[in-house]
């Protein structure tokens, strides 16, 4: 009966040609090799599955091959098999998680000081260094202060911020990065290919999601998916084990969404319900699939990837809006992040669903041409029109020639103009002006603040307005639906798009990403604000 190995393993890479990402640490270390400036100790940061002992495995073949010291080791000396097999008695390799008592790193340093056996050089290899303790640290640390010649330490963490900085300024450090699906995905395609295994594509995109960055995790998953799909990786099957929602699922949420179906979309998000669904796991989707629609949007040549078919993100960046897209987007991700806080996930996943049609501008109901500003509105960098107090209105028309309804460019402007604060500018705010006949001004105030429409604010209102007209003025205003945006919601809608716009330059900022791809930093979204204008 023949053993079977772990493709992890028998996939691992023996030279820097072989690997996976990582250019900026190879090409570092080739060009030491090249000009023989090799370093006495190097320090590999990162996290799980992305390379560490591999690199520094592959850098101990460069170092000891029977050939010459150079960043294309021969793979066939006996050096270097006896690297590749583990065996070398010349490369020491140590799990510091295993051995962090002092006594342990005297007793592996004892022999530094002895001459190789049969290689270059004595190569120390020590995994999770960061688990030593600091008896421990300060006993390597007098070796690497003045090690012997024949001596190189090759370093690996998952937590450089734990290790002394006396020992972190005694070695190169290089952060090794978590890799993108795009590259984990390419790279378990080539395995597959090579094994003759079938395969399909939207299956390893979701492995190498599963992944998180580490390559090794996502070959795990495969043996995983291999032994659950009978030899195969199959999309199916892929999304069964992880228990990943389905794609249609998450497409339909999108087209509901889309047509404002509020009946529909919540019928259906029963419906999830009765499947078991993972809410988090929907929204996540839901935001991934946004994405895509506005990459379709803004680049029209933009073919989409294997869980994002093409077909589907032109079908949706025609039906949804642009506004629209960004609007749904923020509300996933903040649905999805509250989902904890909410009485059970179910009640929390509707509640983002009904937000995000709650939110939606009115425009929006009418397709995307009218969903363009408006002239004379507030743009969406947020600037306002000024208005002089005393500007002239035109003269009432007689009774029996109603005035033309007024546009919401010029409610907004005398709103501008108006002595009123608190309260009865609430409820302005939230009317549109239908219309002028003589002294009686019409206005339709939005349902959603039919609770502000009481004698008394209607009073200050019509106070206010007769103040800025210099006569009489007589309110009519009812509650309903309009077409025309209110100034609330047009000021809304810039706010909603300005933290969009901040956020976005925020998260595209290279100090950003650098925290990002170095640290593994994130960003809590809500942090993010415009920065307030000087007085």
């Amino acid at each position: 009966m023949s053993s079977y190995t772990a493709l992890a393993r028998k996939w691992r890479p023996h030279s820097f040609a072989e690997m996976t990402g990582q250019e900026h640490v190879l090409r570092a270390l080739t060009n030491a090799l090249a000009s023989d400036r090799v370093h006495h100790a190097y320090l590999f940061a990162g996290t799980r599955g992305v390379g560490k002992t591999t690199v520094a495995r592959i850098l101990a073949k460069c170092l000891n091959c029977e050939r010459g010291v150079s960043a294309t080791p021969c793979g066939e000396c006996a050096s270097c098999r006896e690297i590749d097999a583990g065996r070398s008695v010349d490369l020491i390799e140590v799990d510091a998680a295993s051995r962090t008592r002092v006594d342990d790193t005297r007793e592996l340093l004892d022999n530094v000081q002895y001459a190789p056996t049969r290689s270059r050089y004595k190569i120390y290899l020590i995994d999770e260094v960061h688990m030593l303790s600091a008896h421990s640290f300060n006993a390597l640390l007098k070796t690497l202060e003045e090690p012997p010649p024949h001596v190189k330490f090759l370093l690996a963490t998952t937590d450089p911020q734990k290790l002394p900085v006396t020992v972190l300024s005694r070695c190169l450090q290089f952060n090794l990065k978590r890799l993108s699906v795009a590259l984990i995905s390419a790279r378990m395609q080539q395995i597959l290919q090579a094994e003759q295994i079938a395969f399909e594509p939207a299956a390893l995109q979701l492995l190498a999601h599963g992944g998180d960055g580490s390559l090794r995790d996502a070959l795990s998953l495969l043996d995983q998916l291999l032994a659950y799909g009978n030899g195969r990786a199959l999309e199916s099957d892929a999304r069964a084990m992880l228990g990943t929602v389905g794609r249609d699922q998450v497409a339909q949420l999108a087209r509901l969404l889309s047509a404002g179906d509020a009946a529909g979309l919540i019928g259906y998000a029963n419906a999830l319900d009765e499947r078991a669904s993972d809410y988090a796991q929907l929204l996540e989707q839901l935001s991934a699939l946004l994405e895509r629609v506005a990459l379709k949007q803004l680049l029209p040549d933009y073919d989409g990837d294997e869980l994002h078919p093409l077909e589907l993100l032109t079908e949706l960046a025609a039906a949804i809006t642009a506004e629209d897209v960004q609007l749904f987007y923020q509300t996933a991700i903040l649905g999805r992040r509250d989902l904890a806080l909410a009485p059970d996930p179910r009640t929390g996943f509707r509640m983002t669903l009904i937000r995000m049609l709650a939110f939606r501008p009115a425009a929006s109901s009418m397709g995307a041409a009218a969903a363009a500003p408006i002239r004379g509105a507030a743009s969406t960098h947020g600037a306002v029109f000024n208005m002089p107090a005393a500007a002239p209105v035109p003269a009432p028309a007689p009774a029996s020639a109603p005035a033309p309804a007024a546009g919401p460019t010029e409610w907004a402007d005398i709103l501008a103009a108006l002595d009123l604060q608190g309260a009865p500018r609430q409820l302005a705010s939230n009317c549109v002006l239908l219309g002028r006949e003589g002294a009686t001004l019409r206005l339709a105030l939005d349902p959603r603040s039919a609770s502000l429409r009481t004698r008394a604010l209607e009073e200050k209102l019509s106070q206010a307005l007769a103040r800025h007209f210099g006569s009489a003025v007589r309110l009519e205003i009812e509650v309903r639906e309009n077409a025309q945006e209110t100034p609330a919601r047009s000021s809304e809608r810039a706010q909603a798009e300005r933290r969009v716009e901040v956020r976005s330059a925020f998260e595209a900022d290279p100090t950003v990403q650098a925290f990002k791809e170095r640290f593994g930093a994130s960003v809590l979204a809500d942090s993010v604000r415009a920065a307030e204008p000087e007085p």
